[in-house]
């Protein structure tokens, strides 16, 4: 398998989802996973595999693609249509392309492990982040 193919205008957050708002810090498309950078407070591209320790850990899924600095709304938990095809039952984690999204099987030797969620549907996830900061 390999990383989601994400139609970014089918990305919708399911009723009760935790939503944050904030600025983008790079350019983002709805469905990629993020996280909010220290330093910038700006969210970037979460990569499992990157040099930077702080990327490395996703904490949410963007909601809507967005240029540097243009807002954009990440959802931190709860269920989310992702815009692609699932297999209900599977865990989907981080991959090594940044902002990706990979079932288990894909994740290789040397990447940092990070659950996104499991798939409740074949279209709906539902998000809830673990980082046990622990590579392959």
């Amino acid at each position: 398998m390999a990383d989601l193919t994400i139609t970014a205008a089918n990305v919708v957050p399911g009723a009760g989802s935790v939503i944050e708002a904030g600025t983008a810090g790079e350019t983002l498309a709805a469905g990629k996973a993020v996280y909010k950078a220290a330093a910038t407070r700006k969210w970037m591209l979460a990569d499992s595999n990157s040099a930077t320790a702080e990327a490395r850990r996703a904490t949410g899924i963007a909601l809507n693609g967005a240029a540097l600095n243009q807002p954009v709304s990440v959802l931190k938990g709860g269920d989310i249509t992702i815009g692609a095809t699932l297999t209900a039952g599977t865990d989907y984690y981080l991959s090594d392309t940044p902002g990706g999204i990979c079932p288990r099987a894909d994740v290789g030797s040397g990447e940092y492990v990070c659950l996104l969620g499991l798939a409740k549907t074949t279209a709906v996830l539902t998000v809830d982040i673990q980082f046990p900061n622990v590579a392959l």
